[in-house]
């Protein structure tokens, strides 16, 4: 009788259940098949059991006739070596070498040669789908079982061996489930190596970090070398607010995914900040691959997008980015399908105003020339600088800016009036999927924005001065609202839309 074990895959962030089937078939010349839509490196599995099981002390299979392995379903892609522990159960069972129940069991783990367990990628994201399809034990290697509790509702079984684990399926030594610490505070207040009071002048730029952190949105700082824009970006992560249980969740799915998650850091717990170099290319910018996988925008989720140097990027590569910042998603799509994978981030950019630098700077001769600010400018499209909320002048600081004695406002007054402001689109938005003011979509910016009509006269006019699009006029109306929840006030006047249009100008210029 053939014997089954389930499994999993992984597609893009999700899970799908696999069942294992090993079919043993007594007499004749030893065949190992692999069917089912397996890559290379599942295949390659027939060798890694084989030796394991041999080296664990159990009858291997080239003692054995013709053994055919099915994963199911046959025409879902199978691109991991975490099939390796359930085929090598599913034949000691088809080969009665271990009695067990199957029942409401899921296992993981790829093999070593001598039948050490080593651990996988992805583990976050099939403990969610084994405890959403009824699932009540999962096993999976000693160094995920960490991550896996996170999912909660499941019984979590570590495993180190082969042996170890047969032994724990037959009675005789029992492993003990992991259980998930839910009384250690693990959001406590995070220290950050860069704060807002070390920042010398910059208000207007301050100002503008803490409406994009509140409502979170996206900002464009623009200035000649050295006056701080770099700086005023590493400074946004200590202005952000504290990231939620939930938030925590989706990033660490996506965190495991990639395998960059380490057996002591098995929770992200602080906002991502990801800074890619412009030369980077679009796979690891927005994902893909033969595999795909997140690139750095989902990387980037719930937390910070900086694009240093942003006109020295390919514009075909900038491109790419029209999706996730409108839609908080990207699809990357190949001949065997499409995938989502979230991308919510904050982008801050950064650039200089023409080539030399100097176009803006009072105190310096720009050496471009007319044609080649334009050429520079033209790097990045309409369409992206559209969907950007705030663009910000940073001028070079003077002498007596830098040598002030004066002390800056602290990041955590700053973050304190932040999380308040927040707190006041959690409660707005408690019935919706979003989060913040950014996020709203047109339906949702009638039913929360209303305008007085000063406020309409004031925009009407912006409209019209500035040719702004729906896109820019939708955006304009977000700040606003930012600006109005900083304030505490529950409808938007006629000074949010001004303040609103200060830091737009730059788009329809």
């Amino acid at each position: 009788m053939p014997a089954k074990i389930f499994s999993a895959a992984i597609l893009g962030l999700e899970g799908e259940i696999v069942e294992v089937e090993v079919d043993v078939l007594g007499s004749g010349l030893h065949r190992f098949t692999l069917v089912g839509l397996p890559d290379t490196a599942i295949k390659e599995s027939r060798d890694r059991v084989s030796s394991a099981i041999k080296n664990s002390g159990l009858k291997p299979p080239h003692h054995c006739g013709r053994i055919t392995v099915n994963l199911a379903p046959a025409d879902l892609p199978k691109n991991s070596p975490v099939y390796d522990v359930p085929i090598a159960l599913s034949f000691l069972v088809a080969t009665e070498q271990l009695r067990m129940d199957v029942h409401k069991k899921l296992f993981l783990g790829e093999l070593a040669l001598d039948g050490r367990i080593r651990p996988i990628h992805g583990t976050l994201p099939i403990a969610l789908l084994a405890k959403k399809k009824g699932f009540e034990e999962l096993y999976v290697p000693e160094d995920n079982a960490k991550e896996a509790v996170l999912a909660g509702g499941i019984k979590i079984f570590p495993i180190q061996t082969l042996v170890q684990t047969v032994k724990h399926l037959q009675g005789i030594e029992m492993i003990d489930p992991v259980v998930f610490e839910a009384g250690k505070n693990v959001f406590e207040e995070e220290e950050h190596l860069f704060d807002m009071e070390h920042i010398k002048g910059q208000e207007h730029a301050k100002r503008a970090l803490e409406i994009a952190a509140a409502g979170g949105h996206n900002i464009l700082l623009i200035g000649p070398p050295g006056s701080g824009k770099t700086l005023l970006a590493k400074t946004l992560p200590s202005i952000l607010p504290k990231l939620v249980f939930e938030e925590s969740l989706e990033i660490t799915k996506i965190f495991s995914v990639s395998g960059r998650l380490t057996r002591n850091n098995t929770l992200i717990t602080k906002r991502p900040f990801r800074s890619p170099h412009h030369s980077a290319s679009a796979v690891s910018l927005v994902g893909g691959g033969s595999i795909p996988r997140p690139g750095e925008i989902s990387l980037a989720h719930r937390g910070v997008l900086f694009l240093d140097e942003f006109a020295e990027f390919s514009k075909n590569i900038l491109e790419n980015l029209r999706q996730p910042l409108e839609d908080g998603y990207i699809s990357v799509t190949r001949a065997k399908g499409s995938i989502q994978f979230p991308s919510r981030f904050m982008l801050i950019a950064a650039m200089n105003p023409c080539p030399c630098g100097n176009a803006s700077d009072p105190e310096r001769m720009c050496s471009c020339s007319h044609q080649q600010r334009e050429k520079y400018k033209q790097r990045i499209s309409g369409p992206i600088l559209d969907r950007i909320d705030l663009h910000i002048e940073v001028p070079r600081l003077h002498f007596d800016k830098l040598e002030a004695t004066q002390a800056s406002e602290k990041s955590r007054d700053i973050r304190n009036r932040v999380e308040n402001a927040r707190t006041i689109q959690q409660k707005r938005f408690e019935k919706s999927a979003i989060l913040t003011n950014s996020e709203m979509i047109s339906s949702q910016i009638k039913k929360y924005c209303a305008l007085d009509k000063a406020s309409l006269d004031l925009l009407r006019q912006a409209v019209s001065t500035f040719h702004l699009s729906a896109r820019g006029y939708h955006r304009l109306i977000k700040v606003a609202r930012t600006i109005a929840d900083l304030e505490g006030v529950e409808n938007i006047a006629a000074q949010h839309i001004g303040e609103a249009i200060q830091y737009r100008f730059r788009t329809e210029e």
